[in-house]
């Protein structure tokens, strides 16, 4: 039987694929393609009649799969359901590294499903706050209240967005430009930002329009989104080479960490890089900059951990 190392609440997640639960000829091989995670699916991708099957599918793979550094997260069937609780116990069980609350709409939703995995780790003898949990956000309700399930818990490590449920609510449809979800996006970040934790943006179904991919790919990376949701292999590279820190950007941080760290310790607070004015508040961008890169093979310096 695998047993997973304890999951890291803030590692590199610039791509979370979708898998069905059910297809395990699918999802043994996952980690071959080199996703940061996958996104073990028991909602949408399993059909009613077949929660169980899935569920039985699910556990074993936990269980027999050595994914090695792929994160492995389960999205478990909506509060509305009488499906949750035993995928709760079945991840759990299991070993999976975390879990994404479905149609998530307030902090009450994480506190229920909270409460359900603290009981499933103590019945399973699991690690207490071993599990980890993020909220996909796919209602105006949800957006609204987007800091408050950011907040919730100390196991949340991010919150994504659900296209499709939330476009349909909104009454409207993909947008070449992004119009029709820049608001909710926008808010969603602020949260997360403010309550600390990562943000993910949806998926992009249509896998014959790659320039319109990379085009909503660069929007994410240029409004400050964390990864991306995916739903199939082919789109992880060109997801992995954008949200990737650029070599001028790499070499433009250690420059300014290297400076301020110098600077500092002689008490000074204002300095110049490249002759740009540089203080305090860029160092925080400039070492996030060098451990992205450090995560992607890309740094090896010791500026940062």
């Amino acid at each position: 039987m695998i047993q997973r190392p304890t999951p890291e609440r803030f590692r590199l997640r610039r791509s979370m694929i979708f898998m069905s639960a059910q297809k395990p000829g699918m999802i043994k091989d996952a980690y071959i393609y080199g996703v940061d995670s996958i996104m073990l699916d028991l909602e949408d991708a399993v059909a009613e009649n077949q929660k169980d099957a899935a569920r039985f599918s699910l556990y074993h793979t936990l269980k027999t799969i050595d994914y090695g550094n792929t994160e492995v997260i389960v999205r478990i069937n909506g509060l509305d359901t009488p499906h949750w609780q035993e995928d709760i116990r079945v991840c759990v069980a299991g070993g999976a590294d975390g879990i994404r609350i479905a149609k998530c709409e307030s902090a009450h939703d994480v506190h229920v499903v909270e409460e359900a995995v603290a009981a499933a780790e103590e019945e399973f003898g699991v690690e207490k706050g071993r599990t980890l949990l993020m909220a996909a956000l796919e209602s105006p309700k949800g957006i609204i209240n987007a800091y408050e399930i950011c907040a919730a818990s100390d196991r949340m490590f991010g919150v994504a967005i659900s296209g499709g449920d939330f476009r349909k609510c909104m009454q409207t449809t993909p947008q070449r430009d992004g119009i029709d979800m820049v608001v909710a996006r926008g808010q969603m970040l602020i949260a997360a930002r403010a309550a600390g934790i990562q943000c993910f943006d949806t998926v992009f179904t249509n896998l014959d329009d790659m320039e319109g991919f990379e085009a909503e790919v660069r929007q994410n990376k240029a409004m400050g989104f964390d990864g991306k949701s995916l739903v199939n292999p082919k789109q992880i590279r060109l997801v992995h080479q954008i949200f990737a820190p650029t070599e001028k950007e790499v070499i433009q941080a250690e420059k300014i960490v290297a400076a301020y760290r110098e600077q500092s310790a002689r008490g000074v607070g204002v300095f110049t890089v490249d002759g740009k004015m540089i203080d305090i508040a860029f160092v925080p961008g400039a070492e996030r900059t060098l451990r992205l890169a450090k995560a992607c093979g890309m740094y090896e310096g010791d500026l940062v951990k």
